[in-house]
């Protein structure tokens, strides 16, 4: 299994490294055959081009598909960001700037992104799912533990947060948003561990990977120096997020028990 963590609107770094990792050509077709990949989630937000992000993921998808291949898609915290700005606007919220507007402009959002989300894009960005799982690894976009009163399961997580995407309810949007804030739960030397065994207790798998959280942030690095994946919480979870928006060149990351030797 290949992922790729946060792209932030930084499409042109995206394509390269997916080309370099053989899962794509120059000309951005599929090439990974029957391979699997992930993206895993903030495709918009601090870069120029979330449009191209989105709209790469879901022609990569059918193409895969085709191919016998899978490319599954994350919902991110900057998705639900942008999808708040637009299904609201001005009215008020309880994030940075007051309004669901103004607090997406405060994260970085792009004007471009948002004039360009129509219907298919909308839909497309309302039925991604916030977890999954792929054999052994369990996969989510933060690296936090609030998942688990969204439900006790991938399903039911994924049913209740698809449910807010859908609705009108201000206040259950704030509140998502507000959870999504959260990050670094398992970064404790000493208690990390264990929170991530509960996490995969509840949800299934034997390592979780996500991204939400540059990697720089967890181990002193800087953004150009990242170049893969970081392990921690004594192997159980690995941070894919090479923070392309901080300057960081990216990376495809090909997932096994390599990693831990």
């Amino acid at each position: 299994m290949y992922v790729i963590g946060d792209i932030h609107g930084q499409f042109d770094k995206a394509t390269v490294v997916l080309c370099e990792a053989g899962l794509i050509d120059a000309g951005g077709g599929w090439t990974g055959g029957a391979a699997t990949l992930w993206f895993m989630g903030d495709y918009f937000d601090r870069g120029p081009d979330g449009i191209a992000a989105i709209d790469l993921v879901r022609r990569l998808q059918g193409e895969a598909a085709a191919a016998g291949g899978r490319v599954g898609a994350l919902l991110g915290n900057h998705d639900v960001l942008i999808l708040a700005a637009q299904r609201f606007g001005d009215a008020p919220s309880g994030g940075p700037g007051g309004t669901f507007l103004a607090s997406w402009q405060r994260n970085g959002g792009e004007a471009s992104d948002l004039a360009g989300l129509d219907g298919d894009r909308l839909a497309w960005l309302r039925s991604l799912p916030a977890m999954a799982r792929e054999g052994d690894w369990l996969l989510a976009h933060a690296d936090a533990t609030f998942y688990q009163v969204y439900g006790r399961t991938i399903g039911e997580v994924n049913r209740s947060i698809r449910r807010i995407l859908h609705s009108d309810d201000a206040a259950d949007w704030d509140l998502l948003l507000d959870y999504f804030s959260q990050r670094r739960a398992f970064q404790d030397a000493e208690r990390g561990p264990a929170r991530v065994q509960r996490f995969l207790a509840l949800y299934g798998g034997r390592r979780f990977v996500h991204g939400h959280t540059p990697i720089g942030k967890l181990t002193g690095q800087k953004p150009a120096a990242v170049s893969a994946p970081h392990t921690y919480a004594g192997g159980l979870a690995v941070d894919v997020d090479a923070g392309m928006y901080m300057g960081g060149r990216g990376f495809v990351a090909q997932l096994s028990e390599a990693i831990y030797r």
